[in-house]
């Protein structure tokens, strides 16, 4: 039997591959991507065709059970054809097959629609393209849809079943899925040839346009004969129709304009001679309606003959007729921006030759440099305007731009002027063909010295800027912890006072408490210089003349510095009054004195000076901190080791500090600083190594009458026997003030809470003399309560205290002149004499 199955199927097989052949040939100019539906449909009839014709020469197993390659055809349409065609070319042959009769016709049905099926699927879950389809996948394929239709065979009774499976199997999986890979290939190789005629295409399209974009003609000549092929763009470049233009060498030479004939005669025989690698030339050509255009032609000789002789050539035709016009208009505009060149304003411009003379000197070059036009025409550049230092340099930066082409970059030159005085200036150069083709250098000139001189002062202002910006960080910085930090010093440093009051000297913990309360009060003082060098600080400034504070603060300080170093009292003669508070005075003294101390050695002199100065508007200008005026100045002088510039630069840095570690906070200067900003003066300070260092303070003179200050003295604490109403929120510092007032003898009402105190004032039978309340509470602020309570008790004083950094303390009016106040943290004897002093004022609180 096999014998005869083998045969049978080859000779179907070769049919199926046969007439797809032809199929392919003849429909060559149908694409298999993408077609229409009565393209899809036609083909489908073709394939429905081609698969009948297959089925009427069968391998008849018995009547009625016959095998031929109709499923290779309709697996193959499925995978290259998809579902129109394929389920037309299935309708066909499965109608056929009914049409056939015999036992197996529904098997032969069930073949036809699972084959089509399989291929629509195997399509749908590929991800590569179709033309990338290998041989192997091909044959798997046709091997996979061959077993199926072997399992259709199933659909018979089991016994014909068995014995069909028996006898054609092998025949089958052996001839049709490499019938199946032959004729995948086929569509394959028709997939990549429309991908290359679609490719081509492309291509011939994309250089269709570019030559139109371009502007350009392709021309083929035959050097010997003078014939020429061209292409239609170079027909229209010069608006002749493509079909009516035949070019051959003598028309191309009548078209050309008579001026430019020998020139490009001589061009194209030096090339063909060999004397040029390039055939290069432009021209002017006669268009069809007569009028002319310039043409640039490239060529290149791509073929020659037997004795070496050139024969073909290929090139291109490119109309440079607008850069032509371009060109001539840039020359016009050469010779009108030349004639501009020589009168524009506050731009210099000069030209070299290549030995760098002056061949053009405008009038902006005599005004910068100093030189006339007649002193200049002729002599060198480094002659006339390059320093010594900078010649060598200057003259081979030129030879290399001459010689090698490396361009002078732009930037900014120190150069001079006729008497040799420097100017800065912003250089460009450029370099051009004169008229007989010889390089010119030209050199355009931006005098700088205004620019240098704003750039100068933009950079002091933006030092003050970030100096401000410093100091407000910092000031910011402060005033988040102030107001927690002192109430938390509040609290040590006031019980620390009444254990100490209470315990003898000689007791064991005294010395404790002490050190306790030193560093309380220094972290106090910590805190506060923070706040004076962000200008944050609570202050009262008074009326003082200098001579007196300073006269009185002199012994102070004496022991402040030591008795190793001299120190000198200088006072001005008939000193302004300026308006400062007198411990900001007391801060800036004892920190100068400090610094200068240190700086001293061994032995040493620090000398304290006063003077009035007035500043007029002429030094303001070359100073912009200050503002004209009228200013007393303090000055704090040393002879000590002096400071560097780089030292110089940071003093008034927070935190910044030369000592060693321990030795020094880094905020003395920087507190200085901020209070003479706050006072609106400003510090003025001059260093040099080994030679001491002077501080020069200036602070406006206040011009109402003066009153003179009393010198700070220290008075015995004392208490009283009046009623205070005693507001805090902080219920640790409420039991303290108290304590503390209760001591000195006061009867004391306590309030946590604003509404607390206002019930408090109005139960008390009694007279309340004093309010001692906090700036800052809940409900309602200090200020706001006292003016409730001023109508229940006007004769009542008033103290305020806050440890919040000044701007919030004024923003509640409690700075406001005539106002008492008590900054945080206090002792018992500063509280002790703020009550005293409140009490005794006539004036009651607002």
């Amino acid at each position: 039997m096999l014998d005869q199955v083998f045969p049978a199927l080859i000779q179907n097989a070769a049919l199926l591959l046969a007439m797809a052949f032809i199929y392919d040939v003849t429909t060559t100019r149908y694409r298999l991507k993408q077609p229409g539906l009565p393209m899809q449909l036609s083909i489908g009839m073709a394939l429905g065709l081609l698969g009948v014709i297959i089925m009427l020469s069968p391998w008849r197993y018995v009547p009625g059970i016959v095998f031929d390659t109709r499923s290779v055809l309709l697996g193959i349409s499925g995978l290259f054809f998809g579902v129109v065609p394929t389920a037309m070319a299935m309708a066909m042959t499965a109608a056929f097959r009914l049409f056939q009769g015999g036992a197996a016709a529904w098997t032969g049905v069930a073949v036809i629609l699972s084959t089509g099926a399989i291929g629509l699927v195997w399509q749908q879950h590929r991800r590569r393209p179709l033309k990338d389809l290998t041989w192997k996948e091909l044959y798997l394929f046709g091997f996979f849809i061959h077993l199926n239709m072997l399992a259709m065979m199933l659909t018979l009774p089991w016994n014909t079943a068995r014995q069909v499976l028996a006898q054609i199997s092998l025949p089958v999986l052996t001839i049709y899925p490499l019938a199946t890979a032959l004729l995948g290939l086929l569509m394959v190789n028709r997939l990549r040839r429309e991908d290359f005629i679609t490719q081509l295409q492309a291509g011939k399209e994309q250089l269709r346009l570019a030559l139109m974009a371009a502007n350009q003609g392709l021309y083929d000549l035959n050097v010997q004969t003078g014939e020429a092929t061209v292409s239609p763009e170079y027909a229209t470049m010069l608006e002749y129709d493509p079909n009516e233009f035949h070019e051959t060498n003598a028309k191309w030479i009548e078209r050309l304009h008579p001026a430019d004939r020998d020139s490009v005669a001589a061009a194209y025989r030096d090339y063909i001679a060999g004397k040029t690698p390039e055939y290069r030339v432009e021209f002017r050509q006669q268009t069809k309606a007569g009028e002319w255009k310039w043409i640039l032609s490239l060529g290149k000789v791509v073929e020659y003959d037997t004795t070496g002789r050139p024969q073909r050539m290929l090139g291109t035709h490119t109309d440079i007729t607008k850069r032509k016009q371009a060109e001539e208009a840039l020359k016009e505009s050469e010779k009108r921006f030349r004639s501009l060149l020589e009168d524009v304003p506050n731009i210099a411009v000069q030209g070299y030759d290549r030995q760098r003379r002056v061949v053009f000197w405008n009038t902006a070059s005599e005004g910068l440099y100093g030189f006339s036009r007649e002193e200049a025409l002729g002599r060198h550049l480094e002659e006339l305007i390059i320093p010594p230092e900078m010649r060598d340099g200057v003259i081979e930066a030129i030879n290399s731009w001459l010689s090698q082409g490396i361009a002078i970059p732009p930037g900014e030159l120190v150069l001079q002027k006729k008497g040799g005085q420097p100017v800065n200036v912003f250089s460009s150069h450029a370099m051009q063909l004169n008229i007989h083709g010889e390089p010119e250098m030209y050199c355009v000139d931006i005098d700088l010295t205004e620019r240098k001189r704003s750039e100068a002062e933009r950079d002091k202002l933006q030092a003050q800027l970030l100096q401000s910006q410093k100091m407000e960080l910092v000031g910011r910085l402060a005033g988040g912890v102030a107001h927690d930090f002192n109430n938390m010093l509040q609290t040590i440093i006031g019980y620390s006072d009444l254990a100490l009051a209470q315990i003898e000297a000689a007791s064991p913990v005294h010395d404790g408490l002490l050190e306790i309360r030193k560093a309380a009060m220094r972290s106090a003082d910590l805190t506060r210089q923070l706040l004076a060098f962000a200008r944050k600080q609570a202050v009262s400034p008074k009326i003082l003349d200098l001579n007196d504070t300073v006269a009185g603060m002199l012994k102070m300080l004496q022991r402040l510095i030591g008795e190793d170093i001299d120190l000198a009292w200088v006072p001005g003669h008939s000193l302004w009054p300026v308006k400062i508070d007198p411990s900001q005075l007391d801060q800036i003294l004892a920190n100068l004195a400090v610094n200068a101390r240190d700086a001293i050695a061994d032995t040493g002199k620090i000398t304290i000076e006063t003077e009035n100065i007035s500043l007029n508007a002429a030094y303001c200008a070359d100073h912009p901190e200050p503002i004209p005026g009228e200013y007393v100045q303090l000055v704090v002088s040393d002879n000590g080791c002096g400071m560097d510039k780089e030292t110089l630069a940071q003093i008034f840095e927070p935190f910044f500090t030369t000592k060693a570690q321990g030795k020094g906070t880094g905020l003395g200067l920087a507190t200085v600083y901020g209070i003479v900003k706050q006072n609106n003066g400003f510090v003025n300070v001059y260093s040099e190594p080994g030679q001491g260092t002077t501080f020069r303070i200036y602070l406006p003179s206040f011009a109402d009458e003066m009153v003179t200050a009393e010198i700070r003295r220290e008075e015995e604490a004392r208490g009283g026997t009046e009623t205070v109403l005693l507001v805090e929120d902080d219920a640790a510092i409420l039991n303290l003030g108290t304590t503390i007032l209760r001591r000195l003898g006061y009867t004391v009402l306590a309030a946590n809470t604003p509404m607390a105190a206002l019930e408090l004032a109005a139960e008390y039978a009694g007279e309340i003399h004093l309010l001692i309340t906090d700036v800052v509470m809940p409900e309602m602020n200090g200020r706001e309560l006292v003016q409730r309570l001023s109508a229940l008790r006007p004769a009542m004083h008033c103290l305020y205290m806050s440890g919040y950094t000044a701007n919030v303390i004024a923003h509640h009016g409690v700075l406001d002149p005539g106002i008492h106040f008590i900054q945080k943290p206090f002792s018992i004897d500063d509280l002790a004499r703020s009550v005293r002093d409140t009490l005794r004022d006539e004036k009651k609180n607002p």
